[in-house]
């Protein structure tokens, strides 16, 4: 298999807004992030991916850019940024940026000049259409509620918007929207970044005419049917001759509604698009009715079945993300776990240790490193998140939801969950700030803070060192292939990995209860690699207690003769 550095790598994910605030504003910023990089260091990531920190009017946080060449107010300025890239790459990290490019905000120059006639130079960056019937062009729905389209009375016409109305979609189709694109990005190339991790990049081709998508029953607008678009693969691969491939990068893209074959076309290892995508069929398991708002669990069958297939059909042909939580999921140990204060410590460790045992780059999102859980948000006024607070509205307006169900959801699916204050000690606001913070400080943060976690040995943040010193020393991890053992245990996971003569073991119990697991004979003589109870020695019946998770390591001699 082909090395690169960034199979090798495990990256850390930054919501600035959340990490840590500097100058007391509520607001964290680029001094707040470079004040704390020793704490990444001392963690062992090798990568930071920074959510959008570009000028921005903020209507979703960011992910709605006015100025790609900017640096958002609130973060500060560019000279701060330029100070925190040199001092990510002193310590021996790289810097991934987030690259938004299927929208802009309404705010940005380019759709400024396009609203204004129809006759403009920049109509056509945008996605305009004449309404029909004396209503919008079509049937889709945006992601963040209502219609997908946005009338505007200057021309008498329509544009479209996937997501907010003041994140305008750009058209792609337009080669001059992708020459802009493309050298915007190589601006921030030359500047010395280390990658781009590409927001909703499956979505930037839509399907000829905007067809009209398919209603689901009960819903009252249809999914806009543009994941992995008719030229999808022509633009990405124009956008790495053009800029990808001039730079030592990493590139994952965010891939909504991506398949396992379209994601061998995204990562294929002959390096002509991205080195990986994020998919999300294990984030949509627990999905209901009503999308994501729910309080159903995930099936830990289900779980298997798709993590497995991920990590089987993709061997040898494309390279796989690992992650649980990110700034749009809620809180891992919360979601696939058990957060209850006499679990949550062990839990955490164990998700942790199933997930990084896998093929693939893992992803630590911030917080998920001591624990951290979804916040008790007790009404819609404590919630920031656009698309939140427009859900709770449409759904309990239309009577689909009752407020309290809706309520209940929201603590358990919102990503305002991933994006409360990171809890750096147990001071007034968890360390984050000496001012009013944008968003509730989670209250458990006097219990759970990275002040008392780096000095326990046996805590969240210990374990997740110990787990990516791990991955630099066992390549076996990196880049050993998978199988699944016990397909049909609702209570453990199991899986091997195994490169040459050098075979993994790794058991983790998902449940609250002690349950019994017959260890196969050839690993009964090995070494536990990590595990995240105390165990002694190795027996043949073992009994796991409540959450455990092991790894256990051996050296097959009859392979290894093979090899030799």
């Amino acid at each position: 298999m082909n090395k690169t550095w960034w199979k090798e790598a495990v990256v850390y994910q930054i919501y600035p807004r959340s990490f840590m605030d500097s100058d007391g504003d509520g607001v964290g910023d680029l001094r707040g992030i470079t004040s704390r990089l020793d704490y990444l260091k001392e963690l062992g990531v090798d990568v930071i991916w920074l959510s959008p920190v570009y000028q921005s009017p903020n209507d979703d946080n960011g992910y709605d850019i006015s100025d790609y060449q900017a640096i958002m107010e609130e973060f500060g300025t560019m000279e701060d940024f330029d100070e925190m890239l040199a001092a990510i790459h002193e310590r021996g990290m790289k810097l991934v940026m987030d690259l938004v490019v299927n929208h802009t905000s309404d705010e940005h120059a380019w759709f400024v000049e396009s609203r204004k006639s129809k006759d403009n130079p920049y109509r056509d960056y945008y996605m305009w259409r004449e309404g029909k019937d004396g209503k919008e062009p079509n049937n889709w729905g945006s992601c963040f509620s209502g219609s997908a389209w946005e009338y505007d009375q200057t021309t008498d016409m329509y544009y479209l918007h996937l997501f907010s109305k003041k994140q305008p979609d750009l058209n792609w189709d337009n080669p001059k929207v992708r020459a802009e694109v493309f050298s915007m990005m190589n601006w921030w190339c030359e500047k010395g970044i280390d990658g781009f991790r590409m927001d909703v990049i499956s979505l930037i081709s839509k399907e000829p005419g905007l067809p009209d998508g398919v209603m689901a029953p009960g819903a009252l607008y249809a999914g806009c049917p543009c994941a992995n678009g008719p030229r999808v693969h022509e633009y990405l691969q124009e956008m790495n001759r053009e800029v990808l491939s001039r730079f030592d990068l990493m590139t994952v893209g965010e891939c909504a509604g991506v398949t396992i074959d379209e994601a061998k076309k995204y990562a294929s290892l002959d390096g002509r698009e991205l080195n990986m995508v994020f998919q999300f069929e294990h984030v949509e398991l627990d999905n209901g009715d009503f999308g994501k708002w729910t309080d159903r669990r995930v099936s830990l069958k289900d779980f298997k079945e798709t993590m497995s297939r991920w990590q089987t059909e993709l061997a040898g042909a494309a390279w796989n993300s690992l992650f649980l939580g990110n700034h749009d999921q809620p809180r891992s140990v919360s979601r696939f776990g058990c957060d209850a204060p006499e679990y949550r410590e062990v839990c955490a460790k164990m998700l942790a240790t199933c997930l990084h045992m896998m093929q693939g780059t893992p992803y630590v999102y911030q917080g998920e490193e001591l624990g951290m859980t979804n916040c008790p948000f007790e009404t819609v006024a404590d919630l920031r998140d656009i698309e939140s607070i427009n859900a709770y509205a449409e759904l309990t307006e239309a009577g689909k939801i009752a407020p309290e169900d809706m309520m209940r959801f929201l603590r358990m699916r919102s990503r305002d969950n991933a994006r409360t204050p990171m809890q750096w000690d147990d001071s007034e606001n968890a360390g984050f700030t000496k001012g009013i913070p944008w968003i509730m400080v989670n209250p458990n943060y006097v219990d759970i803070n990275a002040g008392q976690e780096r000095r326990d040995p046996d805590s969240v943040f210990s374990y997740y060192k110990k787990l990516i010193a791990l991955r630099k020393q066992e390549k076996v991890i990196v880049y050993g292939s998978y199988r699944l053992l016990e397909p049909e245990r609702e209570d453990l996971y199991v899986y091997t990995r195994t490169l040459d003569a050098e075979k993994l073991l790794v058991v983790c119990n998902f449940t609250k209860e002690e349950t019994q697991y017959h260890i196969p004979e050839a690993y009964r003589a090995g070494t536990v690699l990590i595990g995240n109870r105390d165990r002694k020695r190795l027996e043949g019946e073992m009994r796991l207690q409540p959450y455990e998770a092991l790894v256990i390591k051996i050296i097959d001699e009859s392979a290894k003769e093979t090899h030799e």
